[in-house]
């Protein structure tokens, strides 16, 4: 057996993988096809590129993703700490540079004397898995011919459903006569302050780079933009295309459809704010996210779309304030791979069927990138400890990797306690469902809190976030 582990795949969850791997002193094969080849989606030539949103989701413990973030920083995630490093203003969330935080990645997995990149498309898997331990991290945009095979091993007949990315936006062609800085939890200061000390703090905000920019709307103006944007030209997508759409990523212009006032529900929702020109909240409000370490650049939350780019123009340019928006990037509609991990991997993302294949990322039906690079930790370490085991074994390559190996296998094995986030998402995946979809962080997933039910949903959310880094294995970390 090989004494390096196999990553295929350069993103998120293989370049966390690779680390972890790594500084537990195993050499490391990462497998990328980019430069080589791009995905229809791809463009970056650096690792760990970053597609549909800029956002990794809120930092604060009482929501999903942000407990998830502080159990990943205290277990040493290399992807979590450049995020944070390249950090650009977001409120409560955390959102990064882009381009800053896929070169900081690929200059840190660079440098790693252990780790090897190989900028080569992989095509046959089972080659690889004979010789040692493979972790496929190929993603939500794997190519067609590894997409293939994989579905050969898996025995599955599809492997894909489609989601959409956000348009984004150069701040310099926003209307800041119509647009203002802040976001919804400094607004809602608004309460206590007269108009003259709010116009001041409006003022202040913009002169410190608020984190959101937003663009309020009139009835009148919002009735409009509906109506053009249900009836613009879209991308034609197969029947079987339209019935693979992932609801978290939803295109606006399908969410519009579903009624006149449903985007005032979801993204377009004003609570919280008020117009400055009127002090009054707006019947809709536009969110824009800073996208770079500049400031200079901003995509528009929750827009993810499949319109075609000159309708993309048309459409989004008639909400005040991008009425001359310069589109840096217009938003595109790709495929993401996914296989049925419920019934093929077990708790350490290990196909249940070859020991020596390891599979992390969205490809797993983990849906987001903090999820992401949880699954690519989680596998990269039970790849270790899985090599460790066969090397105290004497075990090669052939039959003694395939199948079950009983309870001193499963001994060897790092499984997260279902308390926590990265344990539930690795519970959920792993537990079979004949009606499995990916999933995003969220505190449905993590066992109900014992005794009585806590009715205040922030106060019960603050102690499944207590019980979850209480029970959060730090014990193995190197």
């Amino acid at each position: 057996m090989n004494k390096y582990i196999t990553i295929i795949g350069g993103g998120l969850a293989g370049c966390e993988a690779a680390y972890q791997i790594a500084k537990r002193g195993i050499k490391v094969k990462l497998y990328e096809m980019k430069p080589k080849k791009f995905s229809p989606a791809h463009s970056n030539k650096d690792l760990a590129e970053i597609v549909c949103s800029n956002s990794f989701k809120s930092n604060l413990l009482t929501n999903a993703c942000g407990l998830l973030k502080e159990e990943l920083r205290r277990l040493d995630s290399l992807l979590i700490k450049i995020a944070d490093e390249t950090s650009v203003p977001a409120g409560q969330a955390l959102a990064v540079d882009r381009e800053e935080f896929s070169h900081k990645v690929t200059e840190s997995i660079k440098n790693n004397e252990l780790i090897e990149i190989i900028n080569e498309e992989v095509t046959d898997i089972e080659d690889i898995a004979k010789e040692g331990i493979v972790i496929v991290a190929t993603g939500p945009l794997t190519s067609d011919g590894l997409a293939k095979q994989i579905q050969e091993i898996t025995g599955q007949d599809k492997l894909y459903f489609y989601d959409a990315a956000a348009p984004i936006v150069s701040k310099d062609s926003i209307n800041f006569y119509i647009a203002f800085y802040g976001d919804r939890y400094s607004q809602e200061k608004r309460k206590e302050e007269t108009v003259e000390q709010w116009k001041k703090r409006l003022e202040k905000q913009k002169s410190e780079e608020q984190s959101y920019i937003n663009l309020p709307m009139s009835k009148e103006e919002y009735e409009r933009f509906w109506q053009e944007l249900v009836n613009a030209e879209v991308v034609t997508l197969h029947e079987f295309e339209k019935r693979e759409i992932f609801e978290g990523c939803m295109p606006i212009e399908i969410m519009a459809k579903r009624g006149i006032d449903t985007l005032r529900f979801g993204p377009l929702k004003p609570v919280g704010f008020d117009d400055p020109r009127t002090a009054k909240r707006p019947y809709a409000l536009v969110q824009l996210r800073q996208d770079d370490k500049q400031a200079s650049i901003y995509n528009l939350v929750g827009f993810q779309t499949n319109l075609k780019y000159g309708e993309q123009k048309r459409v989004f340019s008639m909400i005040p304030g991008l009425e001359n928006a310069e589109f840096v990037k217009y938003g595109v509609m790709h495929r993401n791979t996914y296989i049925n991990s419920s019934k093929l991997l077990d708790e350490t993302y290990n196909l249940k069927t070859n020991k020596n294949i390891y599979f992390a990322g969205q490809i797993t039906g983990v849906e987001g990138y903090v999820e992401s690079i949880s699954s690519g930790l989680v596998a990269g370490i039970n790849a270790v400890s899985k090599l460790q085991y066969f090397e105290k074994r004497g075990f090669g390559d052939g039959e003694k990797n395939h199948g079950d190996f009983g309870n001193e296998e499963k001994n060897s094995e790092i499984v997260f306690s279902e308390f926590t986030v990265i344990g539930a998402l690795a519970k959920y995946i792993s537990t079979f469902n004949e009606k499995f979809q990916p999933m995003n962080a969220n505190f449905g997933i993590l066992p109900e809190l014992e005794g009585k039910k806590i009715k205040d949903k922030r106060e019960r959310y603050m102690k499944l976030a207590e019980r979850s880094l209480e029970n959060l294995n730090t014990t193995f970390l190197i």
